[in-house]
């Protein structure tokens, strides 16, 4: 038969927490690439546009007004991609999950070497594991509404339906 002990629950509870501030730090800082990337291409793409509007300036021609109006366009879809994405949001949001997951995991760590050595008796252990496991609850109940897509696709498994298609 299956026997789980007060202190294995914890244990199993922080490591969770611990590999949800993973996920999320990971997502962070993944993001965090993606949006410099974006930030590179959008430079890239105004410096170009200048340079095709000076050149139309100096040299009078349709084939520069046409090379202007297209890296001014380039330039525009660029930065409504890098509007639309909200990709600083995203990170945002997930350093700010990840921060409070980890303030959680530094909470169960302490807690269980409070209990491995000897200093909390069973009541005191019981209390203080349900007010992290309301402090967890908490942290969920918020919410994670910028990326909830990619939060449960990194949390959860894939279904064998979703695998398939």
């Amino acid at each position: 038969m299956f026997s789980l002990t007060v202190i294995d629950h914890v244990r199993l509870d922080s490591e969770h927490v611990a590999q949800n501030y993973t996920i999320h730090a990971r997502a962070a800082d993944r993001l965090a690439g993606l949006a410099f990337g974006f930030r590179i291409a959008m430079a890239v793409l105004l410096a170009f546009a200048t340079g095709a509007c000076v050149i139309n300036l100096l040299v009078a021609g349709r084939a520069y007004q046409i090379l202007a109006v297209v890296a001014t366009s380039l330039a525009l879809v660029g930065f409504t991609l890098y509007a639309v994405f909200g990709i600083e949001s995203r990170v945002t949001a997930h350093r700010a999950f990840a921060h409070r997951l980890w303030l959680l995991s530094e909470r169960y760590r302490s807690l269980i070497a409070e209990a491995d050595g000897g200093l909390l008796e069973t009541a005191a252990l019981l209390q203080r594991r349900d007010a992290l496991i309301e402090a967890l609850h908490n942290v969920y109940e918020r919410g994670f509404d910028v990326d909830q897509s990619g939060f449960e696709s990194a949390r959860l498994p894939a279904v064998k339906s979703e695998r398939a298609a």
